[in-house]
């Protein structure tokens, strides 16, 4: 049976669905309506990230996204070419500065990069990566919140998807929650990023539809 859609957004036209909306929007952006992407050029040291060990708080990395209190899946497909370290773009969810997740490829060096998740609560972040061989790669990636909770996964093709996290946020029950696409350069700049999608569909409160 189908999911309810929230949000289908393929990228086919030169203005941005109505539901969606930009927390510091990139100086360069626009719809490649031949290849029916969003791509987006970084603006100089952006990142979301928040106090660890060593202290380091950044709040101004770039981000696409509608608002819901419902359940949902999200997905996406995107490719960056990064210029510079940790040159990142994926998936996030956010209910505050405070609170929120992202997942993406994080660049390294010429050979390395991390795939992985950034949890944050209580304004304090913790990242899960694992070592991938390349940096230049289309990466499809997927966040479905369930009330309180929420699942991350990776996937080479779209089909098949492997699990990184489950991860509890810090927030109250039924809370909207801001969902979408980020970018970010915390040390470069002018990393480009091509989005193919954006797609949010409606689950239900039963934890075991994160796993279909």
């Amino acid at each position: 049976m189908a999911k309810p859609t929230l949000l289908e957004e393929k990228f086919e036209s030169k203005e941005l669905n109505s539901l969606l909306h930009w927390r510091v929007e990139p100086q360069k952006w626009f719809i490649d309506t031949q290849s029916s992407q969003l791509v987006l050029n970084t603006d100089p040291k952006t990142d979301f990230w928040q106090k660890t060990h060593y202290g380091f708080e950044n709040d101004n990395g770039h981000f696409l996204y509608m608002k819901t209190e419902k359940n949902f899946r999200m997905t996406t497909k995107v490719k960056a070419q990064p210029n510079a370290k940790y040159d990142h773009a994926g998936l996030m969810i956010r209910y505050s500065k405070d609170v929120w997740v992202k997942t993406s490829l994080e660049y390294i060096t010429n050979s390395l990069s991390k795939l992985g998740v950034v949890v944050t609560n209580q304004g304090f972040s913790d990242w899960s990566t694992q070592y991938v061989q390349d940096k230049d790669i289309d990466l499809y990636f997927r966040i479905s919140r369930i009330a309180q909770n929420c699942y991350i996964d990776f996937s080479w093709d779209g089909e098949e998807w492997m699990q990184m996290r489950i991860a509890h946020l810090d927030i109250p029950d039924d809370s909207p929650i801001s969902a979408g696409l980020f970018a970010c350069s915390p040390q470069g700049k002018d990393q480009t990023v091509r989005f193919d999608f954006l797609t949010i569909e409606e689950l239900s409160s039963d934890p075991n539809e994160a796993y279909l």
